[in-house]
């Protein structure tokens, strides 16, 4: 909602993760701290609160806020054992979708197919031929 312009940054935006890592929730916890502390690497969560908030800062800042997509067009982005375990846990839902590696990491995307691709539409006018005229004697 940034890059859109609806808000300046991301703590205005009350429906991203920006807040729930910033201020932890006791209640309705969409995150685990503890394992994004591990992930990350730190030895407290304030520290992931602080340099959290400095990588959004810097990101804001630099000038460069354009859309990536790997994290806007992936099912899954990460390592290899860990977008396959996402394509695992899909199961049958995870199908036609293939996992590609992108520079460092790993990504879980669905195929880019164009829309009416399957529909073998052709352009043109409806014409008569697709006209029906009904029997209005009852």
């Amino acid at each position: 909602m940034v890059r859109a312009g609806v808000v300046e940054h991301p703590s205005e935006w009350p429906f991203c993760g920006y807040n729930e890592i910033q201020e932890r929730r006791n209640k309705n916890v969409l995150i685990d701290y503890e394992k994004l502390r591990k992930l990350l690497g730190f030895e407290s969560y304030d520290r992931v609160i602080t340099y959290h908030k400095r990588w959004v800062d810097d990101y804001l800042g630099n000038g460069k806020n354009i859309r990536d997509e790997k994290w806007t067009r992936s099912i899954a982005v990460g390592s290899k054992g860990f977008v396959d375990r996402v394509k695992s846990i899909l199961g049958v839902l995870a199908l036609g979708r293939k996992s590609i590696e992108a520079g460092e990491s790993y990504q879980l995307r669905e195929p880019s197919i164009p829309y009416g691709a399957h529909f073998g539409v052709k352009k043109g006018d409806i014409g008569p031929k697709n006209t029906y005229f009904w029997d209005a004697k009852l």
